[in-house]
């Protein structure tokens, strides 16, 4: 007995199990309840001592009003919807198949009358009939959806989270729609929030509307809310990040929605909503790029990128096919990640031009065969090394790569006539305490030299050597994000080297934009500084990534303060004491005036430089770093 029960339930009453009624199944019950509609008009008619039907010919009406139905089924395909996934649409099949079986009988009742013949039905009974039928399918098929429903998400009633949608647009309205069909739930979602006092009288979806109590985080403690989702289409970067981080602060979750271009999809809807992460909190307003005249500096040019399986190399490459440049030439020394680069950049277009090589920059002879053979228009020179501490404990190896490699590039840009060298410097070259920044500020200073120098010299039509400088990109190599996300997957601590350490942020793709920019309004010996909005405190962001990954602070994961590396300070610079700067046409980038010196005696002492890293001699080249950087303060 017990097995029999057991078999019915999974093969029946077990709807999980159950992914869909077969369409004969709908259609056979469709018609049991039109049968039933139509036994029930009949007695309530007979109550009335009224026939609804012409009794003479019963069972011949009863047949062809089966008929006549189960026609419009079939052609209106009234069965072949998912009953748990019943629309708008479907109703309207439902209610034109009822009234055109009513128009049918209706039609044959006047011809009836026309020709003297008694009626088949009495009409008022027959539209009595079609409205019972309608309502009657309309329920049975919300009975099955509520069973579906609830079955389903019976067994996920405690995994789903309350939420609240902030908004009241008609994005909000559909994101809120979109997780309340969604099967099996994974929110519930409890009203919304209104930033007026307008309506919270109304509701909306049958959901009320919530008045904000002095906070958000308090109206949620009201309500119940464990999450919010920001839905609202108009809500700005600064209210977005306020409300983020006072949410964050309380450990409630909190939700970003997609603006909804096609709300007939509300499965799409729900799979790119997405947990917010540090990089939404540091995006700046959208930056507006004058893509017409990066398109007549990029259009059908043969463009260069070193470093380009690199964080911001390889971001370099993918803003450049938003263009229509004629080839691609990718340098680097790093095989693996190149390939992937190259492997993604094919399944973005693969009518591209990609030339693929692996060298390293310090070669000049190998250097001089890639120019020779690519000739390039455009170089955009990213590759460096760039840890720090790494660079304090190999400094040959910061100068061969960081001048070396530069000093190269730079003299066959202009031997093989590159009409822009576009150099990617670092905050860190701004009175630096380390010897990547040292490295770094002794080729912003060839570079610049360089550029100053063939002016003098009067040579038409040659290169354009600018320099773009600006701080930490978020989700770089070396960056602290993906170290403290890795740190907190492990379950932590996270390591800070000081409580005091500002940092300077922007995101990649945001910092790439801007050097495509200072390439296309680049005159030539420029260093173009980013406006990187404000500092952020390194022991705030980590705080606020606990509190994003849903930990608490030195709770769940303890921060360690573990002691400045070396050649690492507590605050970086974008410009130094005695420089100033020029407003462009960009409200992001500024010009900063520096003080060049004299490009002969710069590549005399580089030169003498590159002799003692070569030696691996580390007196000497310290010594010659103080040499051509005054301002070098070393802090190892």
């Amino acid at each position: 007995m017990k097995k029999n029960f057991t078999f019915i339930y999974n093969k029946i009453i077990n709807v999980n199990k159950l992914k869909y009624l077969p369409n004969w199944v709908v259609l056979l019950l469709d018609i049991i309840i039109i049968l039933f509609s139509g036994c029930l008009t009949f007695y309530i008619f007979k109550e009335l001592d009224l026939n609804y039907i012409l009794q003479s010919h019963f069972y011949t009406i009863i047949f062809f009003y089966i008929i006549v139905n189960i026609f419009f089924f079939i052609v209106l395909k009234t069965y072949s919807g998912i009953i748990r996934h019943t629309s708008q649409i479907d109703a309207l099949k439902l209610f034109l198949s009822q009234f055109l079986t009513f128009g049918v009988i209706a039609s044959i009742d006047y011809f009836l009358l026309y020709i003297g013949r008694p009626k088949i039905a009495i009409l008022t009974a027959s539209l009595l009939n079609a409205f019972l039928s309608l309502g009657l399918l309309l329920l049975f098929r919300i009975f099955v959806k509520h069973i579906f429903e609830y079955y389903i998400n019976k067994n996920h009633v405690n995994d789903k989270t309350n939420i609240i949608v902030y908004g009241l647009d008609a994005n909000a309205i559909s994101v809120a729609r979109a997780l309340e069909s969604e099967n099996p739930k994974r929110y519930n979602v409890i009203g919304f929030l209104d930033k007026t006092k307008e309506n919270i009288d109304k509701r909306i979806l049958n959901l009320p509307i919530f008045e904000i109590k002095k906070s958000i985080p308090l109206t949620m403690r009201i309500t119940g809310a464990e999450a919010i989702i920001l839905a609202d289409s108009s809500l700005s970067t600064e209210d977005r990040n306020t409300i983020i981080e006072s949410c964050i602060e309380y450990n409630y979750k909190v939700f970003m929605a997609p603006i909804i271009s096609n709300f007939e999809n509300p499965n799409n809807i729900v799979k790119e909503i997405k947990n917010f992460e540090i990089t939404d909190l540091l995006e700046r307003n959208p930056i507006i790029l004058d893509t017409d005249l990066i398109e007549s500096k990029l259009n059908k040019k043969t463009i260069l990128i070193t470093g380009a399986a690199g964080s911001i190399g390889s971001e370099i490459v993918r803003q450049i096919l938003n263009y229509d440049a004629e080839k691609i030439v990718l340098i680097d020394q790093a095989e693996t990640p190149l390939h992937h680069l190259v492997l993604e950049l094919k399944s973005h277009n693969n009518n591209l031009k990609i030339d693929t090589i692996i060298a390293d920059i310090r070669n000049f002879e190998i250097s001089e065969q890639i120019f020779k053979k690519t000739r390039p228009n455009i170089v955009f020179h990213a590759a460096a090394y760039k840890h720090v501490p790494l660079m304090e404990e190999n400094p040959n190896q910061a100068i061969l790569t960081n001048v070396l490699g530069t000093k190269n590039i730079a003299d066959l840009s202009l031997k093989y006539n590159v009409a822009d060298f576009v150099m990617i410097s670092t905050d860190k070259a701004v009175n630096p305490s380390s010897i990547m920044g040292a490295s770094k500020r002794i080729a912003e200073m060839y570079v610049q030299s360089k550029h100053f120098n063939i002016l003098s010299s009067k040579i038409e039509n040659s290169t354009k050597f600018i320099t773009t400088r600006f701080g930490n990109v978020l989700g770089s190599n070396g960056s602290v994000v993906p170290l403290f996300t890795k740190q907190i997957k492990k379950g932590g601590p996270i390591t800070l080297t000081h409580p005091e350490v500002i940092r300077y942020f922007m995101t990649i793709p945001e910092a790439c934009q801007l050097v495509l920019e200072a390439c296309a309004m680049g005159k030539g010996g420029e260093i173009f500084i980013f406006d990187m909005g404000k500092p952020v405190k390194i022991i705030d962001l980590a705080k606020k990534m606990i509190r994003l990954a849903g930990f608490k602070p030195d709770i769940d994961i303890k921060i360690e303060i573990i002691g400045l590396r070396p050649g690492e300070k507590l605050y970086e610079e974008l410009l130094n004491e005695t420089a100033k700067n020029l407003i462009t046409h960009h409200e992001k980038i500024l010009i900063a005036i520096e003080v060049c010196d004299d490009y002969n005696r710069i590549n005399q002492q580089i030169s003498t430089l590159i002799e003692q890293a070569y030696l691996n001699n580390y007196n000497e080249i310290i010594d010659s770093i103080k040499q051509l950087v005054p301002e070098y303060k070393q802090m190892n």
